[in-house]
């Protein structure tokens, strides 16, 4: 999901008939968090694999694993910079612009790792790649982590040690139809597709919050309140805002992550080459989109291609009708009340 958004396992690949629960499921093989796990509470409404529930969110087995051993293994830096997502917001797009803005030193935009390498590749994810990894090598000159973990279930030493939090969120209803379509093309291929992902199914489920680390709303306040409050060391973006301005919102990120542009850059027209290399158009175009797979030989090995299909903002009345989208909102803008965040005014919001 932009885990990864879902990502399923290789075992996911074998869909078996499960006559114990009257249902097929997506075997796992055990971890070493499988008792903890096996104690929580658990949903089957994505039928597929199950959704377990930990620190208030819901998790796929897979992704739960990988988040139990980030939050165990992982030790911040000080300099580090974490990039939070909710699956499918645009994690690939901020990955790319801000690896491209920290690394412009380094990398000419003609030689910028981004043409030869996914954003996932250049940007690590706490959870995929160093979690569930038993060596993750990271670059020293690249402070950049990536993350879906709400953030009350972040690492204990992201937060002690104040590191800088970028999040990114996106309007409910354009992240639940991105959600669907990445879940269904996960599925093996020669099934009815329906009966395990369909859409009205879905977007019930997504409406009760129980979907892969929602529910949405309250991963959205969790990061909205501690940008209120460490307003110094959490930056809250929104998807449709970089759409509509991503010159001002390019800007606004350099600053933020200490990786200003300088007057003469600018003249040079370097905001505009950065924002050209991490362009939609660009990175769905590139070979190893269009050839590679993501995090080879691991859990949540996937086609590059997946991570990109149209990038646009009201999608969602492609997929389900204006009464379903009003409902969406209003239960959204219901939880989110007490938060003080907006999505249905969030230019007054900002």
């Amino acid at each position: 999901m932009d885990m990864h958004n879902g990502e399923m396992t290789n075992a996911a690949l074998v869909v078996h008939e499960d006559h114990k629960n009257g249902g097929q499921q997506i075997s796992l093989p055990q971890s070493k968090y499988s008792e903890l796990i096996s104690t929580l509470p658990a949903r089957n409404d994505w039928k597929f694999m199950p959704l377990h529930q930990y620190q208030g969110s819901w998790y796929f087995t897979v992704y739960l694993e990988a988040l139990l051993a980030a939050q165990e293994k992982f030790q911040a830096q000080p300099d580090d910079i974490i990039l939070c997502t909710y699956p499918k917001t645009g994690t690939t797009w901020i990955k790319a612009l801000a690896f491209a803005i920290v690394t412009r030193s380094r990398y000419s935009i003609s030689k910028s790792p981004l043409l030869t390498s996914t954003p996932h590749d250049c940007v690590p994810f706490l959870e995929i790649d160093i979690g569930t990894k038993d060596t993750c090598v990271r670059d020293p000159e690249n402070p950049l982590v990536a993350t879906h973990i709400p953030y009350n279930s972040l690492p204990i030493s992201i937060t002690t040690l104040g590191c800088k939090i970028v999040y990114l969120c996106r309007d409910p209803k354009d992240v639940l139809v991105s959600m669907w379509h990445f879940l269904r093309a996960r599925l093996p291929e020669g099934i009815d597709k329906d009966a395990y992902c369909n859409m009205a199914d879905s977007f019930e489920s997504f409406c009760e919050g129980v979907a892969l680390n929602g529910p949405y709303w309250d991963h959205v306040a969790g990061y909205w309140k501690a940008s209120q409050e460490y307003p110094e060391k959490v930056l809250f973006l929104q998807y449709e805002d970089l759409k509509e301005d991503i010159v001002f919102n390019v800007k606004k990120l350099a600053n933020f992550l200490g990786y200003p542009f300088t007057l003469e850059e600018e003249k040079q027209g370097v905001v505009h080459q950065i924002i050209d290399l991490c362009s939609f158009e660009s990175l769905k175009n590139s070979k190893v989109t269009e050839n590679g797979v993501y995090s080879p030989d691991s859990p949540f090995t996937m086609k590059n291609s997946l991570y990109y299909r149209k990038g646009k903002s009201g999608d969602w009345k492609n997929y389900f009708t204006e009464e379903m989208g009003a409902r969406l909102d209003q239960i959204v803008e219901e939880k989110l009340n007490d938060s003080g965040f907006s999505f249905l005014s969030r230019h007054s919001s900002n």
